[in-house]
């Protein structure tokens, strides 16, 4: 058991010496990063492209996504605009540092304000793996249920936006909005809750607002006008 341990601290030394790597290349070409994670089905993808159209007049965007398999998700960022790439992982249940550089090379980043990478489907590994990017973003949505932060809290503490979609099946699905608030802000008393549904689009204005506001606070900082990197 002991071995197992130090084999698995050594694997995320490792991963952590790679996505530093990757955050002097981000901040080399001045572009701002956002890991967007999620359980399958919860909305990421969907997410996503309502970014890329909603910020398309604002902000240049390029995404690498991570799945199992299949182009299926970068062909619906690129369809939406954004420059795309696709990872797939070859069973690993989470994208890796070493991935993410691999779409960095595979990325011209020239011109390229927002990085979105887009995290394998999953509420347990993604979390554990530094990829070099700048904020942690976690979508869950109500078909999910509102016990989520509470079965998994390890996803919700690193957190710096947790986005709840799919807010319009409210009345069809039993969910109490207070329980689930409630279990995010213990873990996480800092994070912010956006509602929202990818679908009608309401509550999506607050999102691309805050996307704009750390893209603008980021390059204020790279020209030496303060802000939070």
């Amino acid at each position: 058991m002991t071995s197992r341990v130090v084999v698995a601290e050594r694997v995320l030394r490792a991963n952590d010496e790679l996505a530093q790597g990757n955050r002097a290349r981000l901040e080399a070409a001045a572009v701002f990063s956002l890991n967007v994670m999620a359980s399958p089905g919860a909305g990421k993808t969907s997410l996503i492209e309502r970014s890329i159209r909603g910020l398309s007049d604002r902000i240049r965007l390029a995404v690498i996504d991570g799945d199992l398999a299949t182009s299926l998700d970068a062909d619906r960022a690129s369809a939406a605009g954004a420059r795309a790439v696709q990872i797939n992982t070859a069973g690993q249940c989470h994208l890796d540092a070493a991935m993410v550089g691999r779409g960095l090379d595979a990325l011209d980043l020239t011109g390229v304000d927002l990085l979105i990478v887009e995290n394998v489907g999953n509420l347990v590994c993604p979390v554990e793996f530094a990829l070099g990017t700048h904020r942690n973003v976690l979508v869950a949505s109500v078909p999910e249920g509102d016990d989520k932060p509470y079965k998994y809290p390890a996803s919700y503490r690193g957190m710096d936006v947790v986005v709840l979609n799919k807010i319009d099946l409210l009345p069809h699905v039993p969910f109490d909005r207070a329980r689930f608030r409630h279990g995010v802000e213990v873990l996480n008393p800092d994070v912010q809750i956006l509602e929202m549904s990818c679908t009608t689009g309401e509550g999506l204005g607050a999102w691309l607002d805050w996307v704009v506001d750390q893209v603008e606070a980021h390059r204020a900082l790279k020209e030496g006008r303060g802000g939070r990197a």
